[in-house]
C-alpha cells in the first residue's frame, strides 16, 4: 500500500517554468542562458506540450540561426506530479540530468523538479518514526515515560539546541514555507520548557517571514528531568531562535580545509 504522506513531485516542483519554443533560435536561447545564472537549459514546448529539452551543451556547436527543434533532445525523461520524490531522485541520479520536466496526464507541462529540489525534500524531514525513536531514547536514558502530541507552538517559547544553520539550506526552507510545504518541528516539553530538537532551519525561515507559530510534534516528558541538550543550549547562550547564527556554507570547516589543500 502506498504511503499517502509521502512527499510527491507536485509538492516540491517549481510551477513557474521558463520555456522556449520550437522555432526559437540558438542565438536567442544562448543569450537567455548567458543573461541569467538560474538557467542552464529549458523545456522546449509546442503550446503546453513538452516536445524536448535543450541544454547549454546542446547549443555549443550549433549555428546561431538554427531552431530549437533541430538541436534539442527530443528523447527526454519526464515526471508526473503524483510521482514520489524518492522515485524522481532515482531518475535524476541515474540519468545524470539536473532537471526533470513534470507533465500531467495530458502531457502538458505543469512544472519542473531539479536535483536541488530533491535534496531539499530529504533534509530535516520529521516523521512519526523519528519522533517515536527520540521519545524511546529519552525514556531509556532518564527512566521516565513520555507521550506525544501534535500542536501549534509559539516560536517565541522555543529554546534552540543548535547554534548554527546554513544560509543555502535556509533559503530552501523559506521557499517551502512560502508554499505551505514545511514539515512539523520536533519539540520536547520538559515541564513547560520547550526545547527545539529538530527544525532549526525551519524556525529561522519562519522568523524571516514573520510567522509566529508552527506545527510541531511535541514529546511531553511525564516528569521533569535534566536534559543534556538543555545544558548544551545554556552553555552556548541559546535562549531564543534569534541566537541561532546563520552561516554561509562556503565557511564550513571542511570546505576551508579543501581550499587550503588546493593552495
Amino acid at each position: 500500500m502506498e504511503d499517502s504522506n509521502r512527499p510527491t513531485v507536485g509538492d516540491y516542483m517549481t510551477r513557474e517554468v521558463a520555456t522556449v519554443e520550437l522555432d526559437d533560435t540558438v542565438g536567442e536561447v544562448a543569450r537567455r542562458i548567458a543573461d541569467n545564472d538560474h538557467f542552464s537549459g529549458f523545456p522546449v514546448t509546442d503550446g503546453r506540450r513538452v516536445e524536448g529539452f535543450v541544454s547549454a551543451r546542446d547549443l555549443l556547436l550549433a549555428e546561431d540561426h538554427e531552431p530549437m527543434f533541430r538541436v534539442m533532445t527530443d528523447d527526454i525523461l519526464v515526471a508526473h506530479p503524483d510521482m514520489a520524490v524518492q522515485d524522481a531522485a532515482r531518475v535524476i541520479l541515474r540519468s545524470g540530468i539536473q532537471k526533470l520536466p513534470v507533465v500531467d496526464d495530458a502531457g502538458h507541462l505543469v512544472g519542473i523538479i531539479s536535483n536541488a529540489d530533491v535534496i531539499r525534500s530529504q533534509i530535516e524531514r520529521a516523521t512519526p518514526g523519528k519522533v517515536d525513536k527520540l521519545g524511546r531514547t529519552l525514556e531509556n536514558i532518564h527512566g521516565i515515560t513520555t507521550h506525544e502530541g501534535r500542536r501549534e507552538v509559539e516560536l517565541a517559547d522555543l529554546t534552540p539546541t543548535q547554534t548554527t544553520v546554513y544560509a543555502d539550506e535556509l533559503e530552501g526552507r523559506v521557499y517551502e514555507l512560502e508554499r505551505g510545504l514545511a514539515e512539523p518541528l520536533v519539540v520536547i516539553d520538559n515541564g513547560g520548557d520547550l526545547l527545539l530538537a529538530d527544525g532549526h532551519h525551519r524556525v529561522k525561515a519562519a522568523a524571516r517571514l514573520d510567522i509566529d507559530e508552527m506545527d510541531a510534534y511535541v514529546i511531553v516528558l511525564d516528569e521533569t528531568v535534566e536534559l543534556g541538550m538543555a545544558e548544551t543550549a545554556a552553555d552556548s547562550d541559546l535562549e531564543s531562535i534569534d541566537d541561532i547564527e546563520v552561516v554561509d556554507y562556503a565557511h564550513h570547516p571542511l570546505v576551508q580545509t579543501t581550499e587550503r589543500l588546493q593552495d
